[in-house]
């Protein structure tokens, strides 16, 4: 009987079936990002348990949760899907392309970060995107999907008209941003452009003969929620309570990030690993707006929906951006 209701639970869960209020919440979840301080909220909130401590507030004790890191978003999407994680923690673009797959069973919680995302080059001819010819290669995240890419078709319809929206698409080349910084290090390397995050676009601009070719601002007139927690509607019709953990330790995380930044860039050296040192990466917090740029608040998602239905990736166009978030955040003063 035991086995049964688990395999129900486990059904229900997939195809977006609400349980019963008195169905009870799992205890042990995993957690997917990329890599960079724009995923630095998931960093303070791995080291400071803070889901856990949050899920104890809503009345579920002895909560686990298991981060994993991923290169790119779309193999965090991939194993969402295939029910392999519960969580993601990446990029608009992929979120609004479950959303309409999956006709709304995939929705965000929260988001965490906003900060500019810069396309950097080691060529000297390459100063705009104008200067991009066949033959020259950049590096996103995931071609096609990637906010980054994304951010190169909307560039594209702009410069030269909805007719060549996909006109750099060719020119892209899927590498982890690690990777990438690796490839723009070596001038003999194909790859001479990397569409990059923080930190690593300032790691390049750092290095001889790098510099910014364009951004996600001057691209879109505005600021872009860069990492978002999302999830399929069954996990958060079965896991409501965990559904909130995650939202008040995202805030939790946030508000430590803007009191002690420093101690936050400990937690996601910590982490990761990363080399970089503390004074290094606080002098990327002490860009211009970037510690403000950690924030909750969905930011120029419906610019992104409606740029991908009207090249017809988004098969429905959204009302609102609440109807790709959960009801939890109906509340944030999104866009």
């Amino acid at each position: 009987m035991k086995k049964l209701i688990r395999s129900v639970a486990a059904l229900a869960a997939m195809i977006g079936v609400a349980l019963p209020a008195a169905a009870q919440e799992k205890t042990s979840i995993s957690i997917t990002r990329q890599p960079g301080i724009l995923y630095l909220a998931s960093h303070v909130m791995e080291t400071q348990k803070l889901i856990e401590k949050q899920a104890e507030a809503q009345g579920i004790k002895g909560v686990t949760v298991e981060w994993r890191t991923f290169s790119g978003g779309g193999a965090q999407t991939d194993a969402l899907l295939a029910g392999s994680v519960d969580i993601v923690n990446t990029g608009t673009g992929n979120l609004l392309l479950l959303w309409d797959r999956t006709k709304g069973k995939v929705k965000g919680i929260i988001t965490s970060s906003a900060q500019p995302v810069i396309m950097v080059s080691n060529d000297p001819r390459i100063k705009t995107l104008d200067d991009i010819t066949p033959q020259d290669k950049i590096a996103v995240p995931t071609v096609g999907v990637s906010t980054q890419a994304i951010l190169l078709q909307i560039a594209a319809a702009a410069k030269y008209g909805d007719a060549q929206v996909k006109k750099f698409d060719p020119n892209t080349v899927q590498l982890g941003h690690p990777d990438a910084v690796a490839a723009i290090s070596n001038p003999s390397h194909e790859v001479k452009n990397h569409f990059a995050a923080p930190p690593f676009q300032y790691i390049e601009l750092k290095q001889k003969g790098v510099h910014r070719v364009t951004d996600s601002r001057e691209i879109l007139g505005g600021a872009l929620t860069q990492a978002t927690f999302f999830t399929t509607t069954g996990f958060a019709d079965a896991n409501p309570k965990l559904i909130i953990a995650v939202r008040e330790a995202t805030k939790e995380a946030i508000g430590f990030i803007k009191k002690d930044p420093k101690a936050a860039l400990e937690a996601y050296k910590a982490v990761t690993g990363d080399k970089t040192s503390i004074d290094d990466l606080m002098a990327i917090m002490n860009e211009p707006g970037f510690i403000d740029d950690y924030r909750i608040d969905p930011q120029g998602t419906m610019k992104f929906a409606t740029h991908l239905n009207k090249i017809g990736t988004l098969k429905t166009m959204p009302k609102a951006w609440t109807d790709y978030y959960l009801p939890v955040s109906a509340d944030l003063n999104g866009n």
